[in-house]
């Protein structure tokens, strides 16, 4: 495993350094594959635009966007995130021992985020494709305008969860303070419990059931203006 300290080199020489080794594995089959980074003391935009099957593993807290525009690198940060961790990911994962601070997984278009802690207001917003996974709790506006994708909350919602949603499922095991605008609870039949374990046992969370979950999404009356809905625009 090689290692990287912060400390003693800077981000953009870690950043060079994993683009470079994915291009080696993407064009040779042969590169550095594992990483350790050690000191990363809340640096912004670590392990960003990684195109390669990279596993880094980050000891301590990270800032703004880490791992953002992710592509099959495996990111597992043991500490907390700031805003945007995960933004528009394509593949991949990454993994979050800690908290998650604003807009965890923004635009994410595919992969897989995990925060084993909280996530704070705007998680998923805009989702594309990404399977977002918070086992604590999560923020206000949550979910806002997700397209497609799933967010799993293992606790409780925030204010206006899945305002303007498109066709993205979201599943909440606690309670939800309020729903936003044409998001509405759903059946939970038995695709969807099947489709739910299946997210869980990806995240390798194994002690709750897919049966404690609530089920909601679109109501599909914002697609089109329509007069009679004014209010809620």
């Amino acid at each position: 495993m090689a290692v990287f300290d912060l400390q003693k080199q800077s981000l953009r020489e870690l950043n060079a350094e994993l683009h470079r080794q994915a291009t080696l594995l993407r064009e040779s089959g042969s590169a550095d594959t594992e990483w350790q980074i050690t000191n990363p003391r809340g640096s912004h935009a670590v392990a960003v635009g990684i195109n390669g099957a990279l596993q880094v593993s980050i000891q301590g807290s990270v800032g703004y966007y880490c791992g953002g525009m992710n592509q099959l690198g495996q990111i597992h940060v043991n500490g907390s995130v700031g805003p945007g961790v995960g933004e528009n990911m394509m593949s991949g994962s990454i993994r979050v021992t800690g908290d998650a601070s604003q807009y965890a997984g923004a635009t994410g278009r595919g992969g897989q985020l995990v925060i084993e802690g909280n996530a704070s207001s705007r998680c998923g917003i805009s989702i594309k494709g990404i399977d977002v996974i918070v086992r604590g709790d999560v923020g206000h506006m949550s979910a806002f305008m997700a397209q497609s994708g799933n967010l799993v909350v293992l606790g409780n919602a925030g204010d206006a969860l899945g305002d303007s949603i498109y066709e993205a499922k979201l599943f909440v095991r606690g309670e939800v303070k309020s729903l936003g605008a044409d998001c509405v609870k759903k059946e939970m039949r038995k695709e969807h419990l099947e489709h739910l374990a299946g997210l869980l046992e990806a995240a390798e969370i194994s002690d709750v059931r897919a049966e404690e979950f609530t089920r909601y999404g679109s109501a599909r009356k914002l697609y089109h203006f329509d007069v009679d809905h004014a209010d809620a625009y």
